[in-house]
């Protein structure tokens, strides 16, 4: 795959539509040869192909920051967990099956409340949807509960006294996965990896027509 010709609105549609559910890469894999690369369009090449090939390890390496650097802060951890939340809410994937379990437990104390909880339909023209399509989580869109949770998150941050410390950490995360995304040489088994999941991608496209 060319990933000089991708944008990087592409790539952050990618993962947002992408299956997270993938068991993340082995520390063998993750940590094998860095390299600098040759030049500004390499580089960006690079960080592109290993930001949605390694997203689950940055993913982790972040809550692990965090949660290091929150250990002796109860609050401020409980709010970090709540932005991990908010933040997977804007994958396609995550939120529909948070969706769906969460209406199937609330379906055995009330049933009628669940069926109230179910998305609206959607216009369908030629077998598209006539709109762009709109996650709901128990029956409101994504957007409220992802707002929702990031401003408890704040408030939790506020209470703990480590807003500072928590934007540090945070920091400090982003430039370790910055880094290991410039410097990590993307392998093979990625840009197979990369091959394999644009086919169920276009092949999932080719079978809603």
């Amino acid at each position: 795959m060319d990933w000089d010709s991708v944008a990087a609105e592409d790539v952050i549609e990618a993962l947002r539509e992408v299956e997270w559910s993938a068991s993340p890469r082995s520390l063998a894999e993750f940590f094998s040869r860095f390299a600098f690369p040759r030049s500004f369009s390499k580089w960006m090449s690079r960080l592109k192909c290993n930001l949605y090939y390694y997203r689950t390890n940055y993913f982790i390496l972040l809550i692990c920051v965090l949660g290091l650097a929150l250990i002796t802060r109860p609050l401020a951890i409980l709010g970090a967990a709540l932005t991990a939340l908010s933040l997977a809410f804007l994958n396609d994937s995550f939120a529909a099956t948070f969706n769906e379990k969460m209406i199937r437990t609330i379906r055995h104390f009330s049933p009628h409340l669940a069926a109230k909880m179910r998305p609206p339909h959607m216009p369908v023209i030629r077998g598209r949807s006539a709109t762009r399509k709109t996650v709901y989580i128990c029956g409101q869109p994504r957007l409220v509960f992802v707002l929702i949770g990031l401003t408890a998150s704040f408030v939790l941050w506020f209470m703990s006294c480590g807003l500072l410390w928590v934007l540090y950490a945070f920091t400090t995360a982003i430039l370790m996965i910055l880094l290991h995304a410039s410097l990590r040489t993307p392998n093979l088994k990625a840009r197979l990896n990369t091959f394999r999941e644009e086919f169920r991608a276009v092949w999932r496209n080719y079978s809603e027509l």
